[in-house]
């Protein structure tokens, strides 16, 4: 399952058309999350931002009934 988050982080903005906009993928292909930028400098912002283990995303399960978010 990839999960597709269209708030971009850095700005809480709702990232209007996704497709026209920098994305951040992060899993296996089968299985990972999209995230959607208004730009590429929030992309990079992003990127750059220091994360621990504080700030890190977990996704666990195998199908949207398991899905849970941790972080």
């Amino acid at each position: 399952m990839i999960i597709r988050v269209t708030t971009d982080p850095m700005t809480q903005q709702e990232v209007i058309n996704p497709e026209a906009h920098p994305c951040v993928y992060d899993g296996d292909g089968e299985n990972g999350l999209e995230i959607y930028f208004e730009s590429e400098q929030s992309k990079q912002e992003y990127l750059n931002w220091d994360r621990d283990d504080d700030h890190k995303i977990v996704l666990k399960g195998s199908s949207s009934a398991d899905y849970v978010a941790e972080g």
